[in-house]
């Protein structure tokens, strides 16, 4: 529940969007309705993530500011409401609560795209403070948003921001591909810019000035998708009060984008194949066939040749589509270009910042950032930069106000902060080179706390005698520097360490050390 008194005067700041809280507990939904009111909101109160799900999909969803969400619920919880809305490509802010001890589930919160957790019983300043900074952020990507599509023009692979090797061999098919009206099939992680690598093809070839029209196969509902795809007459279906064209004619003599292919039901991919086969569709109610004139793009997050396998996915219209197939490397694949796009969106952020007052990130965040995984790709690292500019209360970008990436990236949150992000405890200290000559780190002084103390980064070459060291010795040293510097989480400690984690465990066996504890036996140290 939420303790403190939300009458005070303090909380009261009027703001536009509503609320949407998603609790089980029903005293905790009376607490925050109570708490968001009094900061001049309207709360909108459901029990459940279905039922939240439901809002956000409803003809109210676009009123929706900020989302509360409890992360422990029976039936759909907040992690599969998160991944609900990522699919569904819904990006409301969320604001995640969890009792104290839930590190792992706060973290994997983050990782499908949480904006900010709070700790229960949540304070109202803290609280506030996290509904203020999701609508900043909210108002700041607005604006950017409005900026970017007045500037409109083409894309070409020239806009593109990448420095890596990676990426060449997608440019290089890319513009090799816009010279042709072959069906392109672009395939890769959801995040890492297949859409931009569609609209570089369209912006590079002979229709360059024709429409290019985008349809989230995913986003459309089963019902829906026909008559979003082929247009449907008026009258033909209950609601068609209109005739409408569909995304087909609409693209007439230009591009057709079908994102997320994949998520197409099996009896509308049937009408699809014979769209792209003839060149013609047929209208939901209608009489007769229109023929269309269009460049096909399709993408999709999915293993399509494992939905064909599956059932799917129709075999004969997957060959159909993949007869020029792309694939976009994801972005821990290609690091080098996080450099290059943290620039682009610091940017992009910059018009929307009167007091244009940031001058760069800091060589600490930009390693905390090129350290990091970032599941949700680009898409991801373009939000986590928007939120630190935003927020950010000084000139340069710097760890802390990467709190969520950081988190993740150190393994370790700490719950019990109550200020307007989430930080972590202090990374290991190292000494400089001067005490680097020691064999072991100085005793823990009793006051701080285990974290804090340092820890060296080094081993030793040569042993007393100034004989190189046996292999098996350093080896045995680094796995136990390793385990000890990621706090015991293996798979960190394997991916850090370059091997398996079979083959980690395999180590672990034969220096007689305890996954669990990371402890070393006796007989074996």
């Amino acid at each position: 529940m939420i303790h403190g008194d939300f009458g005070l005067g303090q909380f009261k700041t009027v703001m536009t969007g509503s609320i949407l809280i998603v609790d089980d507990d029903p005293v905790q939904r009376r607490l925050l309705e109570a708490a968001v009111t009094r900061f001049g909101h309207t709360a909108i109160v459901v029990e459940g993530g279905e039922a939240g799900l439901d809002v956000l999909d409803g003809p109210g969803a676009r009123d929706i500011a900020v989302v509360i969400l409890d992360l422990v619920m029976p039936g759909l919880d907040g992690i599969g409401v998160l991944k609900a809305m990522r699919e569904r490509d819904i990006t409301v802010p969320v604001i995640v609560q969890t009792a104290q001890g839930g590190i792992e589930t706060v973290v994997s919160a983050m990782r499908h795209g949480a904006f900010d957790f709070v700790v229960k019983p949540a304070s109202p300043d803290r609280l506030q403070a996290s509904i203020a900074n999701a609508l900043k952020v909210e108002a700041v990507e607005g604006e950017v948003k409005r900026t970017s599509r007045k500037r409109g023009g083409l894309l070409t692979f020239r806009d593109m921001i990448t420095h890596s090797p990676a990426m060449d061999r997608v440019i290089r098919l890319g513009q090799k591909a816009a010279g042709s009206n072959i069906p392109i099939l672009i395939e890769g992680e959801s995040g890492v810019g297949k859409e931009l690598v569609a609209r570089a093809i369209q912006g590079s070839g002979d229709r360059r000035s024709k429409p290019f029209v985008t349809v989230n196969c995913g986003a459309i509902p089963d019902n829906l998708v026909e008559s979003i795809l082929f247009g449907h007459e008026r009258g033909s279906f209950t609601g068609a009060t209109d005739k409408h064209t569909g995304k087909f004619v609409e693209a007439h003599s230009g591009t057709l984008f079908l994102d997320e292919i994949g998520d197409l039901p099996l009896d509308v991919q049937v009408k699809l194949l014979r769209a792209v086969q003839e060149g013609e569709v047929d209208p939901v109610g209608g009489r007769s066939t229109v023929k269309v004139d269009i460049r096909l793009i399709s993408a999709t997050h999915r293993n399509l040749l494992q939905q064909v396998k599956d059932g799917k996915f129709r075999e004969d219209l997957f060959y159909r589509l993949n007869v020029y197939p792309i694939f976009v490397p994801p972005l821990r694949d290609r690091r080098d270009d996080i450099p290059h796009l943290v620039t682009h969106f610091m940017e992009r952020v910059a018009p929307a910042d009167p007091r244009r007052r940031l001058q760069g990130i800091s060589p600490a965040a930009l390693a905390v950032l090129e350290a990091y995984d970032w599941p949700g790709n680009i898409r991801q690292l373009e939000n986590a930069v928007f939120r630190a500019s935003v927020l950010c209360e000084g000139d340069v970008l710097d760890v802390d106000d990467f709190p969520q990436i950081r988190a993740q990236v150190e393994g370790t949150v700490n719950l019990e902060m109550d200020e307007a992000a989430p930080r972590l405890s202090s990374p290991p200290e190292f000494p400089d080179e001067e005490g680097l000559a020691g064999d072991a780190a100085p005793a823990a002084e009793p006051d701080r706390p285990a974290l804090l103390q340092p820890r060296f980064g080094t081993l030793r070459a040569l042993d007393e005698r100034g004989n190189v060291r046996a292999l098996a010795d350093v080896e045995l040293e680094m796995i136990k520097l390793a385990i000890d510097h990621y706090n015991g989480q293996m798979s960190e400690v394997a991916r850090r360490l370059g091997i398996g984690r079979s083959t980690l465990y395999r180590k672990l066996k034969e220096y007689g050390i305890d996954p669990e504890t990371g402890r070393v036996d006796r007989l074996a140290s």
